[in-house]
C-alpha cells in the first residue's frame, strides 16, 4: 500500500502565491505520472497538471503561466507552485500518483484565494 500526504495549502490573497507538496510512502514499487487535481465548489475534480517520470509535463488552460508542477523522484515528492492566483483558484487540491498500474490519492487540501 501506498500513501500520499499533502501539504502547503492555505487562505492567500488573490495575486499570491503558495506551493503544495504531496509525498508518497510505503510499498513503492514505481511511480509513473505524479498529477495535481482539484474540485472546486460545486464542480467536478478536474486536472490541473501532470508530470512523467521523465520530466514531462501537462497544465490545464487555465492555470498555463502561472502555475509549475515539478517533481524529486528520490524523494516520491511532487510540488506544485502556484503564482498569481486568482479566486476562481478557491478549490481542494489532490495529488495522485500511479504506481505501476495502481492509481492513489492524497486526502486533499484546501487552497483558498480572497479578492
Amino acid at each position: 500500500q501506498v500513501q500520499l500526504v499533502e501539504s502547503g495549502g492555505g487562505l492567500v490573497q488573490a495575486g499570491g502565491s503558495l506551493r503544495l507538496s504531496c509525498t508518497a510512502s510505503g510499498r513503492i514499487r514505481g511511480i509513473n505520472s505524479m498529477d495535481w487535481y482539484r474540485q472546486g465548489p460545486g464542480k467536478q475534480r478536474e486536472l490541473v497538471a501532470a508530470i512523467s517520470r521523465g520530466g514531462s509535463t501537462n497544465y490545464a488552460d487555465s492555470v498555463k503561466g502561472r502555475f509549475t508542477i515539478s517533481r524529486d523522484n528520490a524523494k516520491n515528492t511532487v510540488y506544485l507552485q502556484m503564482n498569481s492566483l486568482k479566486p476562481e483558484d478557491t478549490a481542494v487540491y489532490y495529488c495522485k500518483m500511479i504506481d505501476r498500474i495502481t492509481d492513489y490519492w492524497g486526502q486533499g487540501t484546501q487552497v483558498t484565494v480572497s479578492s
